[in-house]
């Protein structure tokens, strides 16, 4: 029999709400620019965004977020997030009162977490205490404007990018016989690893995009160290992150170029069973013509699935 004297029937923050363990639960503000104040305050954070195909986890702090349609800037020591403001719902406070640890999460309207940031010192912890606490409710009421945002069939590598957050590039991916922009192609699955291995041999630098509903992660820089494991799962070490591949859940994998910085750039798309990419392993901004060149033509050998 269902008890309707108890307020946290109807959570959907599982795993983190207080009525379920020892802790604390605040919903914050969802919308922008007030949550982009509430991430820059803290410098030390572990941040993760991703599922259970590919997931980044960077430590530092947060840059300046963004929304789809403004600038995106990759810059080392510094978390870069992307997010669909339509599809932020909720944004948490919790602490764990057995471990004293805080994390701000962000939700959709299902309830899922699509980023978490662990606040790993005792002062974002304090100062996460003063982040403005919002009622159920109040981000439905006035919501985030994003900016309006290109067509992906002429659109440039950041165009795609965004196609991909609004809702994980399925639509994208149905009418790619569309795209104008510029190539692609399907690759074989396997190629990944053999991509990061051969750019950590070289010290190649490479930027890492991964993607949950409505919000991205990204990082770049050299990669440091890679692994594989039995069952297919592969690790990379990067700057001051690390992604994670599960290749057995990737369904399709396609090379994909568009317009970006130094002209026509290459980027690896994952694509999980229900079609929507995951992640991508590309060239970010302005990264030298000497490193894009080695990477377009790390890209062009790469062979058709």
């Amino acid at each position: 029999m269902a008890d309707h004297n108890n307020p946290h029937r109807h959570c959907a923050f599982e795993g983190c709400c207080g009525a379920r363990r020892s802790g604390s639960v605040r919903l914050i503000d969802a919308r922008m620019p007030e949550l982009a104040r509430c991430l820059t305050l803290f410098q030390f954070v572990q941040a993760v965004t991703g599922g259970p195909v590919a997931r980044i986890d960077q430590a530092g702090s947060y840059a300046q977020p963004s929304l789809r349609g403004e600038a995106f800037v990759v810059r080392p020591g510094s978390i870069a997030l992307r997010i669909d403001a339509d599809g932020i719902d909720t944004a948490v406070v919790a602490r764990d009162g057995d471990t004293d640890s805080v994390t701000l999460r962000l939700l959709d309207a299902a309830g899922r977490t699509v980023h978490q940031g662990r606040l790993l010192s005792e002062g974002d912890r304090l100062l996460a205490g003063l982040a403005p606490t919002v009622h159920a409710g109040a981000r439905a009421a006035v919501a985030s404007a994003s900016p309006e945002v290109p067509a992906w069939e002429n659109g440039d590598q950041l165009t795609q990018l965004d196609a991909v957050l609004t809702d994980g590039g399925r639509a994208r991916r149905t009418a790619f016989h569309r795209y104008r922009g510029g190539e692609h192609r399907p690759i074989e699955v396997d190629v990944v690893s053999l991509v990061l291995d051969h750019v950590c041999s070289v010290g190649l630098p490479i930027g890492v995009a991964v993607f949950a509903p409505a919000a991205m992660q990204a990082c770049a820089g050299r990669v440091h160290v890679t692994d594989r494991t039995v069952g297919g799962r592969v690790f990379a070490a990067l700057a001051e992150s690390s992604v994670e591949f599960d290749l057995a859940a990737v369904r399709s994998c396609h090379l994909v170029r568009s317009a970006a910085a130094h002209g026509p750039t290459s980027a690896l798309e994952l694509d999980d069973e229900d079609g929507r990419c995951v992640a991508m392993i590309t060239q970010f901004g302005m990264v030298g013509e000497d490193v894009h060149g080695a990477w377009e033509d790390l890209a062009a050998s790469l062979p058709d699935a």
